[in-house]
C-alpha cells in the first residue's frame, strides 16, 4: 500500500503536465505590422520602431494553455538580432478551441531615429527595412519558429 500511494501521486501529477506542439496548436492570425511612432528622445528626434500585431488561434482539439512567443526583429538582410520582444501569449486560465487570443502587440525597443518628419523618415534612401521571426512554445518545450514577417513600410500610431 505504501509503494501504490507515490505511483498514484506521480501519475495524478504527470497527467496535468503534458506537453503540446505549439506549432500544431496554434495559428497566427490577422497580421498587421508597420513602425510605431515611438515618440520623441533625446529632446527632438523622432523615433519609429518596428511593430507587429497578431492573435493566436487554438487550431488544436483540446484547450491551450501556457504559450509564449518571442518576437525576433531583424534589418532585412542581416542575421543579428535588433531588438526583440518576450510575452506570455495565453495564460494558465488557457484558450478554448478555435478561440483567438486579443491582438497582441510586439515591438522592438532598437528602431530608428532623426529629426525629420516621420513619414519622411520612412522615405529616407538610408531607410532599411525589417522584418520579424515569431518563435513560440508550450511549457518547458523548446522555442520553434511560427512565422517570418516583413514590417510594412506604415506609420503606425497605436
Amino acid at each position: 500500500m505504501i509503494r501504490v500511494i507515490p505511483a498514484l501521486l506521480v501519475a495524478v501529477i504527470l497527467s496535468g503536465c503534458h506537453s503540446i506542439d505549439v506549432e500544431k496548436a496554434v495559428a497566427i492570425t490577422d497580421v498587421h505590422t508597420g513602425w510605431y511612432d515611438a515618440g520623441i528622445v533625446e529632446g527632438q528626434k523622432n523615433k519609429l520602431v518596428p511593430s507587429i500585431s497578431l492573435r493566436l488561434k487554438n487550431v488544436a482539439g483540446e484547450p491551450i494553455d501556457s504559450v509564449q512567443i518571442n518576437a525576433i526583429f531583424h534589418r532585412v538582410n542581416e542575421t543579428e538580432a535588433w531588438g526583440e520582444h518576450f510575452v506570455s501569449a495565453i495564460n494558465r486560465n488557457g484558450l478554448p478551441v478555435q478561440a483567438a487570443t486579443s491582438p497582441i502587440v510586439l515591438r522592438s525597443n532598437l528602431g530608428y531615429t532623426g529629426t525629420q518628419p516621420r513619414l519622411q523618415m520612412l522615405q529616407n534612401r538610408e531607410f532599411v527595412d525589417a522584418k520579424v521571426d515569431i518563435f513560440g512554445k508550450h511549457g518547458s518545450r523548446t522555442w520553434v519558429k511560427l512565422g517570418e514577417y516583413q514590417i510594412a513600410r506604415q506609420l503606425l500610431t497605436q
